[in-house]
């Protein structure tokens, strides 16, 4: 069973900076690519960025230039840096993974960290 855990949300202050951090354990053969979604109350879940395995990112509109996504794949482990924090960006971020195990090919889910940023 591959699991996802999300750490390193909390409060700060609008214009301050938090680094989530996402790994991935298990029987874990390849991971493809990895990312970071987001959901704030009585909204819908919304991509914020992901990773290819090698390393080529893509960014919501809304955090280009403030977010910066990596991964460590010696450690399956991805990353988000945020920065410059508004406070629409609260929310609860989840991030994913697509990986091979030895159940094949799936999608796995964190349980989600919650972000929130004061005005």
């Amino acid at each position: 069973q591959v699991q996802l855990v999300e750490s390193g949300g909390g409060l700060v202050q609008a214009g301050g900076s938090l680094r989530l951090s996402c790994a991935a354990s298990g029987i874990i053969f390849s991971i493809n690519a990895m990312g970071w979604y987001r959901q704030a109350p009585g909204k819908q879940r919304e991509l914020v960025a992901t990773i290819t395995e090698g390393g080529s990112a893509n960014y919501a509109d809304s955090v280009k230039g403030r977010f910066t996504i990596s991964r460590d794949n010696a450690k399956n482990t991805v990353y988000l840096q945020m920065n410059s924090l508004r406070p629409e960006d609260t929310a609860t971020y989840y991030c994913y993974a697509h990986v091979w195990s030895n159940s094949g090919w799936f999608h796995y889910w964190g349980q989600g960290t919650q972000v929130t940023v004061s005005s």
